[in-house]
């Protein structure tokens, strides 16, 4: 039992991951304020190694993800029935992150094996998860594709492949644009360090997206004193009004 033991810890170092990721970001919080229109995240980093580079190993490439908050969304498909566009087929899509972007050294899968995608749920068609269609849908996966071509038209989807910047297969950098139309919530970014298609190593950090200043007063009524904001809306309309009968009858006057 002793040599057993003694024999582990002795291969113990040996499956230490050979390359690991060292990396940080611009900034890890966003502020969400009545006049905010985006904003950009610079990440970097290095890969710290135990031992060097062979010369007949693939060269690394890094692939690196930013996703919201995921919810579950329903999408509906839209048909012209007697001269007026109604709703009709509907798919519930279990798991669509708010917001996804996915940033490559180099076409993707090139940089990342179909395996190992699988595995890890990286492109943008495995981060969304739609099951249980009903039977009356034969072709669910076009509701799963019209709701990404939606969303890469407001940015909230995104694919750069060919942005991060790797120096010597030791230093890595890309930007990330994040839209006006942020949901709150917590962004997971991870990063992934590929030979050959295969992942060596990954981490992971978050990005805080929070609503501040009146943005977060209006939005912590509306999530928790629903009355009071209805009627505090219906008010600023009527005062609204008000005030546009008067300023359009002292003009005529």
């Amino acid at each position: 039992m002793r040599w057993l033991l003694l024999i582990l810890m002795l291969l113990a170092p040996a499956a230490r991951a050979d390359e690991s990721v060292v990396a940080g970001m611009s900034q890890n919080r966003v502020s969400i304020t009545a006049n905010f229109d985006g904003s950009e995240i610079l990440i970097f980093g290095a890969v710290k190694r135990f031992q060097p580079i062979p010369d007949e190993v693939a060269p690394l490439e890094v692939v690196i993800t930013v996703a919201g908050p995921s919810v579950p969304v329903t999408v509906w498909r839209k048909e012209r029935v007697a001269g007026i566009w109604v709703n009709t087929d509907a798919v519930e899509v279990d798991r669509a992150p708010s917001f996804y972007a996915v940033a490559t050294s180099g076409p993707f899968y090139e940089v990342m094996s179909n395996v190992e995608d699988l595995r890890h749920k990286v492109s943008l068609t495995r981060a969304i998860r739609s099951v249980g269609a009903p039977a009356t849908v034969a072709d669910a996966s076009q509701f799963t594709a019209a709701l990404m071509r939606i969303r890469e038209r407001s940015d909230l989807y995104q694919l750069h492949e060919g942005t991060v910047e790797v120096r010597e297969e030791t230093l890595f950098r890309t930007s990330v644009g994040l839209p006006a139309n942020l949901h709150e919530g917590n962004y997971t970014t991870r990063i992934f360090l590929t030979r050959g298609g295969t992942v060596v190593d990954a981490f992971e950090t978050v990005i805080y997206v929070q609503k501040v200043g009146l943005e977060r007063w209006l939005y912590v009524l509306a999530q928790e004193q629903a009355l009071i904001y209805g009627l505090l809306s219906i008010a600023l309309a009527i005062a609204a009004g008000w005030l546009a009968s008067a300023v359009f009858r002292y003009l005529r006057s």
